[in-house]
């Protein structure tokens, strides 16, 4: 199994992700990965695949991600049944952070416990 078989996973994610600028080499058994996507947890998401595979240092593969958009963690299309605290749950690991994300899109909700299907909410940076 090449390097690159043993990451396609990855290459998957980021192909799904619409990775800008994405290049892909094997150089001397090391992959290496390029490219540039929307937001931090995307980047982060990334990461936790490539960990996934090769451990939390791997050695067969080089990747430099980079994040277009560092004014927010992550961009988020509110599902049915999905509530604040839900989301804060997701992204942050504390449901009590809804409070965080409520605030940071106050252009667009009047009420926290108020959110509905197909909005896009800010997730913010903490």
């Amino acid at each position: 199994m090449t390097v690159k078989e043993k990451y396609q996973s990855v290459l998957s994610l980021g192909e799904k992700m619409n990775v800008q600028g994405g290049k892909v080499e094997e150089e001397n058994g090391v992959l290496k990965v390029f490219g540039t996507v929307d937001c931090q947890y995307e980047k982060n998401q990334i990461w936790d695949a490539i960990k996934a595979i090769g451990g939390e240092k791997p050695t067969d593969i080089k990747a430099d991600i980079r994040v277009a958009n560092t004014d927010y963690y992550a961009k988020h299309t509110v599902s049915k049944g999905e509530s604040l605290s839900k989301i804060a749950e997701h992204y942050y690991e504390d449901m009590m952070k809804y409070k965080v994300i409520f605030n940071a899109n106050r252009d667009i909700l009047d009420n926290p416990d108020v959110i509905h299907p197909g909005q896009v909410l800010t997730i913010p940076n903490i």
